[in-house]
């Protein structure tokens, strides 16, 4: 059984900075891995995607502020977020794809205030 533990989450000031990590309980070096986000109320929204290969694709509104990578090494996937916004606050999860197997992480919580 695959599993997905994400780590990172916390309070943060708006401007501020935080780097979320995802580790994987097997190797990820072949597959794709994504980061979502979700508010009490409101679909689980993509936030960014990053292949085996290494190309990203982010949703509009995180462009150029926030940045996915893989270490194949470690089995992780990071999101490094900067320039945080009230409006990023949520659940963030991490996902992957084993093939046609999907698995998701168990959330971490994220929350920009003043």
């Amino acid at each position: 059984q695959v599993q997905l533990v994400e780590s990172g989450g916390g309070l943060v000031q708006p401007g501020g900075s935080l780097r979320l990590s995802c580790a994987a309980s097997r190797s990820i070096r072949t597959y794709m891995g994504a980061w979502y986000r979700q508010n009490p109320g409101n679909q689980r929204e993509l936030v960014a995607i990053i292949t085996s290969s290494g190309t990203t694709t982010y949703a509009d509104v995180v462009q150029g502020r926030f940045a996915i990578s893989r270490d194949n090494g470690r089995n992780t996937i990071d999101l490094q977020m900067d320039s945080l916004k009230p409006e990023d606050t949520g659940t963030y999860y991490c996902k992957a794809w084993f093939g046609s197997l999907e698995v998701w992480g168990q959330g971490t919580l994220v929350a920009v205030s003043s």
